[in-house]
């Protein structure tokens, strides 16, 4: 397995695994909205996407959005997107992954990663915990729907 940061050139070997992780958190499946969403990060420069692969064979991916701390006067990552497909679970990608992310954050002089994952997610949490991740106990997080 191999993990690099993906390009543009790799839109179509991210866009089904982009479409299943929305599908996955009960969004109907829409690949020209998944493509379309991508192509503006990637021309935009909006994210950082890191693509596992086996054989040539895209089997996961990571997203990280640019943000700063205000309080730390620094920047950060926002680690939006993991998802693995059914074929690579259990085989290393997401720690792969999250090692890529995390090293991409220092290399940028990144302060932090920071994610949000569902209250019954408990794989990915059990991941992320495995990995060196901290539950934060110390603040709460709000949305507004706009």
């Amino acid at each position: 397995m191999t993990v690099r940061q993906a390009t543009i050139g790799d839109l179509e070997k991210i866009v089904p695994l982009f479409d299943a992780y929305r599908q996955f958190y009960r969004r109907p499946s829409d690949p020209d909205l998944a493509r379309r969403f991508l192509c503006d990060r990637f021309q935009h420069g909006e994210s950082v996407i890191f693509l596992a692969e086996v054989d040539g064979i895209a089997v996961g991916f990571t997203q990280l959005y640019p943000s700063f701390s205000s309080v730390s006067a620094a920047r950060i990552f926002i680690l939006n997107d993991l998802f693995i497909s059914p074929d690579g679970r259990r085989k290393g990608a997401g720690a792969m992954l999250l090692a890529a992310a995390a090293n991409f954050g220092r290399e940028m002089g990144a302060v932090r990663l920071a994610l949000t994952t569902e209250v019954t997610n408990l794989t990915a949490q059990a991941l992320y915990e495995r990995e060196g991740w901290k539950r934060n106990s110390e603040f709460y997080s709000y949305d507004l729907a706009l």
